[in-house]
């Protein structure tokens, strides 16, 4: 399987089981139940989560006026936006692959 390929399986996933944690938190919620951490949730907003939970926060109408928590997730939306655009750019492309690389290489 090429990297692409890998790439494209790891943020299904990710963001299938960021989707089904913030549900599951929604749940709990209702219940009175002991919750899920915010930290756990923006976690996986920022191992590549994001629109997950953006669509979770809507589709659930869960986490919606909760602040600071709002606040950061869109932080990160916008962190990985920048990115994605730095990506498709020919000239920043190079030089932040060549720091990832360095920064996975340690």
């Amino acid at each position: 399987m090429d990297r692409l390929s890998l790439l494209i399986l790891y943020l299904a996933g990710i963001n299938l089981v960021t989707f089904a944690v913030f549900a599951w938190d929604k749940v709990r919620a209702i219940r009175g139940n002991r919750r899920i951490p915010e930290t756990t949730l923006l976690t996986l907003a920022l191992a590549g989560g994001t629109p997950g939970a953006l669509i979770a926060q809507q589709r659930l109408r869960h986490k919606t006026r909760k602040q600071p928590f709002g606040s950061y997730l869109i932080l990160i939306a916008v962190v990985h936006a920048v990115l994605l655009v730095a990506l498709a750019v020919p000239s920043t492309r190079d030089p932040l692959l060549e720091q990832l690389g360095a920064l996975l290489a340690r």
